[in-house]
């Protein structure tokens, strides 16, 4: 199921349909990472993005997170990965390109090799900012994004609406309230940063 949009439709095969359903703007808040990201690393000059050329939301997410680096005063590198191969490859061009940290995009694709991207930032010691709190449970540096598990539960709850006779057209697409920053002090303590106490006061959850 994509993380990007959770959904539902209750007229499959017919255009001009309703769709209800979550979702979770993974997409929608990427800017906000890169700008987490750059307070966290302040003295990478160059940060990459990661992105799947193949996913719909590609082309909006750059343009947002290109208008984000200008404003910080980045410099973004586009690195693009639609196979694991061609995520080894995007990990091999770090070095070429002096970048001090990655974006990591919330594309499906990317989100389903979490392991993959975890070891890979590990082995080539870039601190690097995902979309759901699982990367960092797994080792990653930090992430930010909305609660899967609010948006399951609010998925749950429609369900249940339905089931009790309520139309599928007639609920709303939900959108979350709740975005969880996560921070990984030991993967900070590898890669040598230090934290600063303002993002830990607004850390949802500190893992140590």
């Amino acid at each position: 199921m994509s993380r990007d949009r959770i959904w539902r439709s209750n007229t499959a095969g017919r255009r001009g349909g309703n769709l209800t359903g979550v979702s979770v703007l993974a997409t929608e808040v990427t800017a906000k990472r890169l700008e987490l990201l750059s307070e966290l690393v302040p003295r990478a000059g160059v940060i990459a993005l990661l992105v799947n050329p193949n996913s719909p939301s590609a082309e909006r997410v750059l343009q947002e997170v290109q208008q984000a680096a200008r404003a910080k005063g980045v410099q973004l590198s586009i690195l693009k990965a639609s196979t694991e191969n061609e995520i080894d490859a995007a990990f091999g061009s770090l070095n070429e390109l002096a970048a001090g940290a990655l974006l990591v995009g919330a594309d499906p694709f990317l989100s389903g090799r979490r392991e993959q991207l975890v070891a890979l930032a590990s082995r080539h010691a870039v601190p690097s900012i995902y979309a759901w709190r699982e990367f960092a449970a797994s080792g990653g540096l930090i992430s930010y994004g909305a609660s899967l598990t609010s948006a399951f539960r609010l998925l749950g709850t429609d369900a249940g609406k339905v089931l009790k006779g309520a139309k599928p057209a007639d609920l709303p697409v939900q959108q979350p309230t709740t975005f969880e920053l996560v921070i990984n002090l030991r993967t900070a303590k590898a890669l040598g940063l230090t934290v600063p106490q303002s993002m830990l006061t607004r850390a949802d959850e500190i893992i140590e």
